[in-house]
């Protein structure tokens, strides 16, 4: 089963002509899942390989604009071009469905397809406490629903503060929170565990071929042979193959939650806004810096670990492009720095280290954890 990351937008703020706003699309076998949509997604995901129609959910970490202004747009673009008919569900904080209402009820903007909004409960302390004061209205009952809007749901978090957002058959999606300046959370995607390897040879011999027997047997259903035994899943299947687990944070200062339940992660997206000489800075903006990440993704025993969300100061640079900008004062910086602190960070562990780049596809693989992916 592929699954793939496929990143859009690796910039922070806003988008610009080398780095969009930020947007990832995690692609399973052909369904797609939105995570973030900062302005001019619907532009970057046209650019890509990801089908609009393919795209079944939404999730935002956070309603800072460089993280949510492209989602009206991404729905409206959706519908405009036919892709879709089935519902699709966005979830995200509180406040979340007000903005989509607001919006879409402004712009009398019709879909092809309904939404669903399941809104996490927004914990007290996720607030910063200079922004306390300024009090808004999350509530979405004084607005009108909009025509395609299915009854929206509110996500609260168990006692040990997890919100459990999504199960099916394969796999599940949970979230924490994050600290920054505004309500902000990770999302962690785990597979199911898969059935074991089936011993094809034992069951040859006691006459059974292959067939939808072995489905059942694969579907933890007993079976009988031809000549009367009884044959159980434990006596022919091997151990259980562990399901992927993929993690994709948002902008946080602090993603200390996420060793709750992001543990052995298979993939780990991060922010790293500023390098490791601007701490104070990204500490007072609720971003992180690489040598942060590096620790969190070691804590974490993550395999593979992808840096995005990068200041729009930071670029790639030729060689040629470096010296002239520094010849000439100009404050270009490569996003080499980026690089080097995280891999200072990260020391000799195994643990595979990347930068993002809009567009760069990233397959997540079953790999034993602690090994390169």
């Amino acid at each position: 089963m592929s699954l793939k990351v496929i990143f859009l937008g690796t910039g922070a703020a806003y988008p610009s002509p080398h780095r969009g706003a930020s947007c990832v699309v995690l692609q399973n076998d052909g369904d797609s899942w939105v995570f973030d949509c900062g302005e001019g997604s619907q532009t970057q995901l046209m650019k890509s390989c990801v089908k609009p129609g393919k795209i079944s959910k939404i999730f935002i970490s956070h309603l800072h604009g460089d993280h949510l202004f492209g989602l009206p747009g991404l729905l409206c673009t959706i519908s405009m071009n036919n892709a879709r008919k089935a519902p699709v569900e966005i979830y995200g904080p509180e406040g979340l469905c007000k903005y989509i209402r607001t919006c879409l009820n402004l712009s009398r903007s019709l879909l092809e397809f309904n939404f669903t909004v399941c809104e996490l409960k927004v914990l007290e302390n996720q607030l910063a406490e200079d922004l306390k004061d300024w009090v808004v209205d999350h509530s979405s009952l004084s607005e009108k629903s909009h025509p395609n809007e299915n009854p929206k749901s509110l996500i609260y978090p168990n006692s040990n503060q997890i919100w459990s957002l999504f199960e099916n058959e394969t796999a599940f999606v949970k979230a924490v929170s994050l600290k920054h300046r505004i309500p902000s959370f990770a999302f962690v995607i785990e597979e199911k565990p898969l059935p074991g390897k089936l011993n094809a040879q034992f069951l040859s011999d006691k006459g059974i071929p292959p067939g939808p027997l072995y489905k059942e047997l694969k579907s933890g259903m007993k079976i009988t042979s031809p000549s009367g035994e009884v044959i159980c899943p434990e006596d022919v299947l091997g151990p259980p193959i562990k399901g992927r687990k993929v993690v994709i944070a948002g902008d946080s200062c602090d993603s200390k939650e996420l060793l709750k339940i992001g543990q052995n992660c298979h993939l780990l997206v991060h922010e790293a806004t500023l390098s490791d000489n601007m701490f104070e800075q990204a500490l007072q903006n609720g971003h992180s810096t690489p040598s942060q990440v590096g620790q969190l993704a070691l804590e974490l025993g993550a395999s593979h670990l992808v840096l995005t969300h990068f200041s729009q100061r930071y670029q790639v640079l030729s060689p040629e492009e470096s010296t002239l900008s520094k010849n000439s004062g100009k404050d270009k910086i490569s996003v080499k720095i980026i690089l080097e602190d995280i891999l200072k960070s990260v020391g000799d562990n195994l643990i595979k280290v990347e930068l993002a780049e809009d567009f760069k596809v990233v397959d997540v693989k079953r790999q034993d954890l602690g090994q390169n992916v």
